[in-house]
């Protein structure tokens, strides 16, 4: 599970697991994406819920051109693995430009998160 967040990453998406969990309307950028090199998947994750801080929350991009709002467990990202044996991996290089409803809108537009 460590290998997919950063320490700092986990920090700011339990700060927006926390906001979200006490009823705030919060639209941030994501924190982190996650993909699968062989395998067209991408989730562009924006929080953490702070009872479990395993239960993830954001765009859900399995590569099957529906892309969706949802949650998912970092522990299953860390089991999963593409066609290729290849796991779910973070984009080191990926910084967020636009909040998570405007991705979400772009991906159900485009039928894939597109960055």
């Amino acid at each position: 599970m460590n290998r997919l967040i950063t320490d700092e990453e986990r920090a700011q998406l339990l700060a927006h697991g926390q906001a979200r969990a006490a009823g705030q309307a919060i639209d941030p950028l994501p924190v982190v994406r996650l993909f699968t090199p062989d395998a067209h998947a991408t989730w562009l994750l924006v929080s953490l819920d702070p009872t479990d801080e395993d239960t993830a929350h954001g765009v859900m991009d399995v590569g099957i051109g529906m892309p969706e709002l949802g949650e998912i467990k970092l522990s299953d990202l860390a089991s999963i693995v593409g066609p290729r044996q290849q796991p779910v991996m973070r984009d080191r290089y990926f910084k967020a430009v636009r909040p998570l409803s405007e991705y979400l809108r772009l991906a159900q537009e485009n039928g894939a998160v597109v960055d």
